[in-house]
């Protein structure tokens, strides 16, 4: 590959480039936490995670770059498969166990979540996540993850993987569907949590989620972040109606 740096496509929030190895980011006062995370991470064996590699002499940080495929809109088929669902739910269980009981310090991007069980991701979904194939095997773009609940995580990436977004409509799922691989997603990943509770928190999820694009829309003047804030508050209001919650005999 080229020492020029090439630019890496979907970052709404500034500009990431490779070089190399390596990806080079915008940094800020949240990076020295996300950099010890990183590092926790990789000591605690989960793979697939940007490893910290410093900052540049313009402030910007540097991190291992990712072997994988990490997909773009409009999603590949591929991203709809079981094996998909599965093993985004496994990969976020061994983040989120690797960080249970532990105390990290921020100054952090996101806002801290009460309860404080596990750091959050705060986006892991489908456009941050690598795959080999239809089996995801790292995930990326850790600058805004915090702590908070278990379930904060796992709702955002029903959203995306599920998918509850009304985004994502084009996947052909019928809504009965839905509701199977959101059980599957739960069992996947060994939450006790009900459909119905993570529905409750993704709501929450969203509406905050339109409050920061808004946010950032008007600091970044990227009015593509204040129509994902319209998308995200009418995800938020049509939650219920969206899809069937299927409480049905356990899966096998």
């Amino acid at each position: 590959m080229s020492d020029e740096p090439e630019r890496l496509l979907g970052d709404n929030m500034g500009e990431v480039a490779r070089q190399g190895d390596t990806v080079i980011r915008p940094a800020g006062e949240w990076t020295p936490a996300v950099h010890r995370l990183l590092r926790h991470l990789h000591g605690a064996g989960v793979r697939g995670i940007p490893m910290p590699r410093g900052v540049t002499e313009e402030g910007r940080e540097v991190l291992s770059f990712v072997d994988g495929v990490v997909p773009g809109y409009p999603m590949p088929g591929w991203v709809w498969s079981e094996t998909a669902l599965e093993s985004s739910a496994r990969l976020l269980r061994q983040v989120h166990d690797a960080t249970h009981g532990r105390e990290f310090h921020g100054p952090w991007r996101s806002p801290v979540r009460e309860p404080i069980e596990v750091v959050c991701h705060n986006d892991f979904a489908t456009y941050n996540l690598v795959f080999d194939g239809d089996t995801v095997v790292g995930a990326i773009d850790w600058d805004y993850a915090s702590p908070g609940p278990r379930l904060w995580d796992i709702a955002y990436l029903a959203y995306r993987i599920v998918p509850l977004s009304s985004r994502e409509r084009a996947d052909g799922f019928s809504n009965e569907e839905r509701g199977r691989r959101l059980q599957r997603l739960l069992a996947a990943y060994g939450s006790a949590a009900t459909p119905h509770e993570l529905v409750a928190v993704l709501r929450e999820r969203l509406l905050a989620l339109a409050a920061f694009s808004d946010d950032m829309a008007a600091e970044l003047g990227n009015p593509e972040l204040r129509r994902h804030a319209d998308l995200y508050r009418d995800d938020a209001a049509r939650l219920p109606e969206s899809f069937v919650i299927v409480d049905a005999p356990e899966l096998e």
